[in-house]
């Protein structure tokens, strides 16, 4: 099975958020675009293989909404700028894996 056209999808978001440093209402709605749109090529990714993509479909989806649910309980500037960059850290992780996943799965 070919997954070029997902791959590709997750290799623009990478590039999407690479700039993105800073806790803002814009960097925080590009984030959210992100996993959105993460998810979803997930999700088609799991059809198509669920043997290969499942763990990426549950584990990495987990860690992405737990990093978002800490951001959304910072109390303090300090604390939600470093929340933030956990949650983008997470995404671009989850976002590696499955470029990984898709070039190791043939």
């Amino acid at each position: 099975m070919g997954y070029a056209k997902e791959r590709g999808k997750l290799e623009q978001l990478i590039v999407k958020i690479a700039s993105i440093n800073t806790y803002d209402q814009k960097s925080l709605a590009i984030l959210v675009d992100s996993y959105e749109k993460y998810s979803h090529t997930v999700r088609i990714l799991k059809n198509k293989n669920a043997d290969s993509f499942m763990d990426l479909y549950t584990n990495e989806l987990q860690a992405i909404k737990e990093a978002k649910k800490t951001l959304r309980e910072s109390d303090s500037d300090e604390n939600r700028q470093l929340n933030f960059v956990a949650y983008k850290a997470s995404i671009v992780s989850a976002l590696e894996k499955t470029i990984k996943t898709t070039l190791d799965t043939l």
